[in-house]
């Protein structure tokens, strides 16, 4: 008999209070797994994000993504009826995430104190820039400056030009996934100690503070120990990892380019023999990691003009064929073709408005992980600004229509 979808965490409702991508990340994360999150928004413009990367009408892609599986709601949190249709919300949920400036939520009358007051088993998720307390906490910061702070910055790009950048704001998410995390295991925690005789956990050990540059520095592997312990200063590679070698991008004779991660011991044997450079695994200066890494120009150029005489696909078979791991630099058109993709359910296409009249099928990522071989379904792309606040006011806390008019701040 079909069950339905599996949803792990159905039964869970969320009220997130947090705009642009970190706290809607973790929110994103809970509803992907069947969790209800009620998404609180300004009233008139709703998150910033709605605009981010609009190239037509209202709601931009990017807010679609970061929001599916969520219910939009306009509160205004600065009014006083807005503030306590918030504290009535927080009654009947289990999670609460924000990632305003510190401060802001005991601004609003609606600070930790006061949301246990309300709900003394709630789980509250604070995203900041440098968190909620020490020196720079009351600091602003976006994931740019996080990045920097953490050490990241400092890795990213040429050795011969200024730091550069990823391509997404990998500082939000990665605290986005901290965030949700850290909302699950408060979830756990809670429900373990459910009928013990500890009782409910108190209210310190229910918040949860995720700082941006902190979610950075942790992702930065042994960085601080290599220079405590060693002395070592690491500065960028371009598109090396340094300590590891060959491993980098290649260009083939079609204008693409392939990653070759040739860096084993054996698997440069392999690779040596493939570019048809079979001394190169003979040379006993390049037997080990280390070795390799010291010559590393001369291996780059090697691997390099192999790749260049090819096309992509030969490239790929040619290596595939010798068990050296290797892949293609996918564009978003490579990725939607791909059928590995295909086959895990991970571009899931979705009716939306695209602002060019009639909705559009438009393909989106799957849910990650992945739970019964392939990924669950996306229920819902994000929602239009204020789409279920007359639904939630009403249904959850019974409020009519001129109660849900003046707390959600819209006027007809």
């Amino acid at each position: 008999m079909d069950e339905g979808p599996i949803q792990p965490l159905h039964g869970v409702r969320v009220l997130e209070l947090g705009n642009y991508i970190a706290a809607p990340t973790a929110g994103r994360l809970l509803a992907d797994f069947g969790a209800e999150v009620i998404k609180v928004e300004r009233p008139g413009t709703g998150d910033e994000l709605r605009g981010w990367r609009l190239y037509s009408g209202s709601t931009s892609m990017l807010y679609r993504t970061i929001n599916r599986g969520k219910k939009s709601i306009t509160l205004d949190l600065r009014s006083p009826e807005g503030r306590d249709a918030a504290l009535d919300l927080v009654r009947h949920c289990d999670v609460l995430l924000e990632n305003f400036r510190p401060g802001t939520l005991e601004k609003w009358g609606l600070g930790p104190e006061v949301l246990d007051a309300a709900n003394p088993e709630l789980v509250i998720v604070r995203v900041s820039a440098f968190g909620q307390t020490g020196p720079l906490a009351q600091r602003p910061g976006f994931a740019a400056v996080a990045e920097a702070v953490g050490g990241l910055r400092e890795l990213v790009g040429d050795p011969d030009r200024p730091p550069s950048r990823v391509g997404v704001s990998i500082g939000d998410s990665i605290a986005g996934l901290y965030a949700g995390f850290g909302a699950v295991m408060g979830l756990f925690q809670r429900e373990a100690r459910r009928g013990g005789t500890a009782g409910a956990p108190a209210l310190a050990e229910r918040v949860v503070d995720v700082a941006l540059n902190e979610a950075i520095l942790s992702m930065m592997e042994s960085l601080v120990p290599d220079h405590l312990a060693h002395g070592v200063h690491r500065t960028r590679s371009g598109g090396r990892m340094e300590g590891i070698a060959p491993s980098n991008a290649y260009p083939c004779a079609d204008g693409t380019s392939v990653i070759i991660a040739g860096n084993a011991d054996g698997i440069f044997r392999r690779l040596s023999a493939v570019i048809g450079r079979p001394e190169l695994a003979e040379d006993p200066d390049l037997a080990t990691n280390a070795g390799r890494w010291a010559q590393r120009d001369r291996l780059d150029e090697a691997i390099g003009a192999w790749t260049a005489s090819l096309p992509r696909p030969e490239v790929l078979a040619a290596l595939d064929a010798a068990g050296v791991p290797a892949g293609p630099v996918y564009t978003a058109a490579d990725i939607v073709a791909d059928e590995q993709y295909r086959a895990r359910n991970m571009i899931q296409y979705l009716p939306v408005d695209t602002g060019d009249g009639e909705p559009r099928e438009v393909g989106f990522p799957g849910v990650v992980p992945v739970i019964g071989g392939a990924s669950l379904p996306v229920r819902s792309v994000g929602p239009d600004l204020g789409e279920h606040t007359a639904e939630v006011l009403g249904e959850l806390l019974g409020m009519d229509e001129e109660a849900i008019t003046t707390a959600s701040g819209v006027r007809a």
